[in-house]
């Protein structure tokens, strides 16, 4: 059994208590929080709840620890930290950050001879392996870069990112596919698009009694990394109306790629991925525990430093033996 603990109970936190209980394999050792620890209320009371500032009291009890934190603050901290004391899986997901969190958790890990993996869900993670794979089988040099489209959804990183901001009492923010420019892509007409040109945002913000709404408005559209390069549209609304009509975490998205083959490259050839996702913490979730069980396997074969989803054998990914995954998948 792999010993699997949590750091954070938020929504991606709960997602990842409910993937454990689908995984034979796996065994939740214990949670790690901020917050007092009596106060967690989570699904299965017999299972001890530390503080994260105990984090050290606790290293014989853990394999493999998901970190789910946020990425605007908490990852780029608690990562290379956590990485220090345990093996390590996290969803870190400001894309133009990975090569330095990258660097920074790798020095951590190797420092005491743990394996970390990092930017661990859909993207990044699914949507970088479907890049990845129809990369190298369609390629172009005159287009190297396959499509992707995120949304219509719900973001976690972005909604919390804009929760962040003082005087943000919730907030959801959605990602919208720009239609015309999914259709280009799908008709292979291989289009220069800016990331204007690809998504916009829209905010559904509930703030407190006197905040400045203009500021905030101000400060969500110039965001850098996340809303800075967007037609971004911020609406005001109560709480009440925020948890009961954006209370849902929908999300999804596609990678696209298309290519030519042949002598005269007289066949186009289309490769999309496709994730609908009606609950995008839970889906992120169970992408965790299947990389948690890869670091596990890593770290018994002495493996140590941090990876990405780019570094591990699908087959690490699985319970199953290599026998069973030939006789049944292959």
């Amino acid at each position: 059994m792999i010993r699997t603990g949590i750091a954070g109970y938020g929504n991606l936190g709960r997602g990842v208590e409910l993937a454990i209980r689908r995984n034979p394999d796996m065994k939740l050792a214990g949670f790690f929080t901020r917050r007092p620890p009596e106060t967690l209320k989570t699904l299965d009371p017999s299972v001890p709840v530390w503080r994260l500032d105990d984090a050290a009291a606790h290293t014989d009890d853990i394999d493999v620890l998901i970190i789910c934190g946020g990425s605007a603050t908490d990852l780029p901290v608690m990562t290379p930290r956590l990485a220090r004391l345990y093996n390590v899986v996290d969803s870190f997901d400001t894309h133009a950050h990975v090569p330095d969190h990258f660097s920074n958790v790798d020095a951590a890990a190797r420092e005491t001879g743990h394996v970390a993996l990092i930017s661990c869900g859909w993207d990044p993670g699914m949507f970088s392996l479907a890049r990845l794979y129809s990369m190298c089988i369609l390629p172009d040099e005159d287009h190297p870069e396959s499509y992707t489209f995120w949304g219509p959804g719900v973001s976690q990183g972005h909604s919390d990112a804009v929760r962040r901001i003082p005087g943000v009492v919730d907030a959801r923010q959605y990602t919208i596919p720009v239609e015309a420019a999914v259709e280009a892509v799908k008709r292979g007409d291989h289009p220069e698009l800016s990331a204007r040109e690809k998504h916009r945002r829209v905010c559904y913000v509930a703030v407190a009694e006197g905040a400045d709404k203009a500021l905030i408005e101000k400060k969500i559209k110039e965001m850098p990394d996340y809303f800075s390069d967007y037609d971004t549209t911020v609406h005001f609304v109560s709480l009440a109306e925020l948890k009961e009509k954006h209370g849902g975490l929908p999300h999804g998205g596609s990678v696209i790629r298309s290519g030519k083959t042949g002598r005269d490259f007289e066949h186009t050839q289309t490769i999309e991925y496709k994730l609908t996702l009606d609950s995008n913490p839970e889906f992120t979730a169970g992408v965790l525990c299947a990389f948690a069980r890869a670091v596990a396997k890593l770290s018994l074969r002495g493996d140590r430093g941090c990876k990405t989803v780019f570094d591990i054998a699908p087959a690490d990914l699985s319970p199953l033996s290599g026998e069973e995954l030939r006789a049944h998948f292959l």
